[in-house]
């Protein structure tokens, strides 16, 4: 398995940015997706975004598309969630998740590896 760890979590006001980050260690593979996942109170998991590392490929919910952009760093086993204009209704627990294979899929019971999450909060 992968081990994730998430960073970069905290507390904006409505309109505001902040980066996630998710560092990848331990066993690799020729190819994977990594993904991000959020879970409201009272809510069930939703998936927000995903980026295949070997194409590059990456995909979005319908909710954060155009404010919220999925990425790599080229020299690290590391993807960032660039979120911007940020709104209330993403506050939210924010999870990192890896699995095997080029398919960027939403659905989160096919990622094998998961983080501990970090919380994201906006003031309204």
């Amino acid at each position: 398995q992968v081990r994730l760890v998430e960073s970069g979590g905290g507390l904006v006001q409505a309109g505001g940015s902040l980066r996630l980050s998710c560092a990848a260690s331990g066993r690799t593979y020729s190819s994977y997706s990594m993904g991000w996942f959020r879970q409201a109170p009272g809510k069930e998991r939703e998936f927000v975004a995903a980026y295949n590392w070997r194409g590059g490929l990456t995909r979005y919910s319908d909710s954060v598309k155009g404010r919220f952009t999925i990425s790599r760093d080229g020299a690290k086993i590391t993807v960032y969630l660039q979120m911007n204009s940020l709104k209330p209704e993403d506050t939210a627990v924010y999870y990192c998740a890896a699995r095997t294979g080029d398919d960027i899929t939403d659905v989160g019971a096919a990622y094998d590896s998961w983080g501990q999450g970090t919380q994201v909060t906006v003031s309204s």
